[in-house]
């Protein structure tokens, strides 16, 4: 008899199912659904996320080796391979693209405060994508070189608590300054760009929209001197510049003045050459907030460490984006477990985290401490990893 929660249930329950219904509806993904449901594949994609399932075929030995505990999992339909395959398909994927950001929109709440590495009050955003190689006869629609595929996760992330605010999935072969024309710009927020934004028609869009970027100029850009201000040498500040572009075309695209500012890097030994619009901060903040735009590069190594978005259960764009969503909203939903004081940390930020170890967390604690001669010295094997998820014990 079962006489506490399992792990994935207590997990499972920092999610809205209300939330998740009204973002099914909204699509009709439930339609000429019998017994597999929108939420039985999603409960089978985050259960294959915590526990790094290799295959369909893995998760539905593994659940179905459980078959007593998939009721208390959360599980009401019967998981088969071929269902969940279907599944991944033809259902369409953007409710759970709307559910991740109905947990995102939560997550953020909760970081709204958390300190980034500059003082600023305005919402700071980095804006860059990151490629995940894959097999051109597999995913033809994901054309990316002559005999490679690839697909394309452009991240705009909250640099406060490194939360992706929109991820836009797309082949190989888009370009990222494409994703500009998809963003919605937020007034009084900064965006930092890398080189391969730089498009001054569409920098153009988000000054007029009132929003700031921060990016690098290309060594070729054409340019008048209107002023300088004084700098600070001592802090690795060269020159501070007002120009206007005299490009043929640049021009054009962006009529209005424009910010340079020449950075040294002692550190590495190096020379930056920052564009801006804002003319009010310090130029010493403008050069700090660029670096900040690193947290994107750790956010990119941390997914592809820690979730199963490197190999696919399947071959469509549609099963790409599902897979890419759901694992998306497994780490804001552990982000839930702050705001309804579980504990002071989630599974996915917790130190030294691994594939299939939640030991070191302090939530799931007390699971170790009943089997701590077994688990004390060894790294878990994934088959351990699997029945502490389903495994009975106390509430959190």
């Amino acid at each position: 008899m079962n006489q506490g929660r399992t792990v994935f249930s207590q997990l499972v329950d920092f999610l809205s199912t209300y939330q998740f219904q009204i973002c099914v509806e909204r699509y009709q993904g439930n339609r000429y659904v019998k017994d597999f449901s929108c939420w039985d594949q999603f409960l089978c994609l985050a259960f294959a996320q915590l526990t790094y399932r290799e295959s369909l075929r893995d998760i539905e030995a593994c659940l179905r080796a459980q078959q007593p505990k998939l009721y208390h999992m959360g599980f009401r339909g019967q998981v088969s391979r071929n269902t969940l395959a279907h599944a991944n398909e033809h259902r369409d994927w953007r409710f759970y693209a709307d559910f991740a950001q109905v947990l995102i929109a939560a997550a953020r709440d909760l970081y709204r405060d958390e300190p980034f590495g500059v003082e600023l009050s305005e919402t700071v955003y980095a804006l860059d994508s990151t490629t995940i190689d894959l097999c051109l006869s597999l995913f033809p629609w994901g054309k990316f070189r002559r005999h490679k595929s690839a697909v394309k996760l452009h991240t705009l992330l909250d640099l406060r608590g490194s939360i992706p605010t929109n991820v836009y999935v797309t082949g190989g072969q888009v370009h990222d300054v494409n994703i500009l024309d998809q963003l919605l710009p937020e007034a009084g927020a900064f965006y930092l760009l890398d080189r391969g934004y730089v498009d001054f028609a569409r920098l153009y869009v988000l000054a007029q929209a009132c929003a700031f970027f921060v990016t690098r100029a290309k060594k070729n850009i054409q340019f008048y001197r209107r002023n300088s201000r004084p700098v600070e040498r001592a802090a690795g500040l060269r020159s501070d510049q007002t120009i206007l572009l005299t490009g043929v075309r640049t021009a054009q695209r962006y009529p209005d003045p424009l910010r340079r500012i020449h950075y040294f890097d002692a550190e590495k030994d190096s020379r930056l050459t920052f564009l801006t619009n804002n003319f009010l901060l310090p130029a010493l903040t403008i050069a700090q907030l660029y670096r900040a735009r690193w947290k994107v590069e750790l956010f990119f190594r941390w997914i592809k460490q820690h979730l199963r978005i490197k190999a696919f259960y399947g071959t469509s764009e549609n099963a790409v984006k599902t897979q890419v969503w759901v694992a998306l909203s497994v780490r804001p939903g552990g982000d839930r477990q702050k705001a309804t004081g579980a504990g002071p940390e989630p599974v996915q930020n917790s130190p030294n985290s691994q594939r299939h170890r939640f030991r070191k967390n302090p939530n799931f604690r007390g699971v170790f401490q009943l089997q701590r001669r077994d688990y004390r010295c060894r790294t878990l094997h994934p088959v351990e990893s699997i029945r502490l998820l389903m495994g009975q014990h106390c509430e959190i």
